[in-house]
């Protein structure tokens, strides 16, 4: 009879029995984290449909399907876990999985960022390498500028031509409030630039005109606070509802009204375009900028460029500067003489 031990395993004739079923043979360790272990492969997502990215608020994204056709509707939609380190901006073009239909409560998913044809960024000053990035695939920037109350702030509009020239943006420009000051000594300032001007007054929009040059284009839409660019934007796109504000009198400063950036449609009898309206700003740092792309945006000065000195920096106090040369000779005339000055004035702002 076999000795009782007060283990049921005891017994000899049946330790190979129940031997595998000893907890102490488990020797695996636990996942820390009670979870299967993550794959770095992710699904390529092939189904996934493109949508046009018209706003961004707390990370939400507001998204439109199905542009232009029969089925277009906008829907709300969240970034996978893969791009939690990528930005995604208004203007993006995104591919979207999960819940398409748009319906109240739903909720799609970001699982990635198609090719971006441009971005508009700044820094937070000239000296910060880290860029912002403002918009995506905008190919034009409307620059929105009073002629007073605010005064306007000639450096800062170089600054988004720079910021425009770098990112391969056409530039245009808006002075409002021509009915308090003469906007003519403020415009020579960009004479020499191929800069299409719009101008307007309270009792006088030019709405048809502003339009005309926006259908067929996405316009990034900038200026300093108080300059009456939402107020432009509404005029435009009837039904924007862009907040506007006013000027505070003792520090002539524009109060910031638009606190996000959002892309709204703007229609004319001819078709349809994107304007997408950015917050006022009182800075714009360039801090990301390469100055091949200024010149590059003069094309025609650029060409004179090829026989420059290796290193020129095309300003007054370089030696043998054929773009100098070229002006100083009349080759280019009046014209020429005003571009040039307008391209070191740029490439002055830059390098303050």
């Amino acid at each position: 009879m076999t000795e009782n031990t007060g283990a049921w395993w005891a017994d000899d004739d049946e330790d190979d029995e129940y031997d595998v079923y000893d907890e102490s043979n488990i020797r695996s360790r636990p996942n820390p984290k009670g979870n299967r272990p993550r794959t770095k492969t992710r699904p390529e997502h092939a189904d996934a449909r493109i949508a046009r990215v018209l706003g961004v608020d707390r990370g939400r994204y507001t998204v439109l399907l199905d542009e232009d056709s029969g089925d277009e509707h906008q829907l709300t939609a969240a970034r996978a876990s893969e791009l939690r380190r990528q930005p995604i901006v208004t203007g993006d073009r995104v591919a979207v999985v999960g819940d398409t239909t748009g319906e109240e409560g739903t909720l799609a998913r970001i699982v990635r960022i198609e090719e971006r044809t441009t971005l508009l960024r700044r820094s937070a000053d000239d000296t910060d390498e880290v860029e912002r990035i403002v918009v995506a695939n905008a190919d034009q920037m409307l620059i929105v500028v009073a002629a007073a109350n605010p005064e306007p702030r000639t450096r800062l509009v170089d600054r988004y031509l720079v910021a425009a020239y770098d990112a391969g943006i056409a530039p245009m420009l808006c002075v409002t409030k021509i009915d308090l000051a003469d906007p003519g000594p403020f415009l020579e300032n960009f004479a020499g630039l191929d800069l299409p001007v719009f101008t307007s007054r309270e009792d006088r929009i030019p709405v048809d005109e502003i339009k005309a040059a926006l259908v067929g284009h996405d316009t990034v839409v900038v200026g300093h606070s108080g300059v009456g660019k939402s107020t432009l934007v509404n005029e435009i796109v009837p039904g924007a509802r862009r907040a506007t504000g006013h000027v505070n009198v003792v520090t002539g400063r524009g109060r910031h009204t638009s606190s996000s950036t959002v892309s709204l449609r703007v229609e004319n009898g001819e078709g349809h375009g994107w304007v997408i309206d950015t917050p006022g700003v009182r800075s714009f740092g360039l801090g990301h900028v390469n100055t091949d792309s200024i010149l590059k945006s003069f094309t025609d000065l650029a060409l004179l460029a090829e026989d420059c000195p290796r290193g020129c920096t095309h300003l007054p106090d370089a030696p043998d500067c054929a773009i100098m040369e070229a002006v100083e000779s009349g080759a280019l005339g009046e014209a020429g003489k005003a571009r040039l000055d307008s391209l070191q004035r740029l490439l002055t702002t830059f390098a303050r």
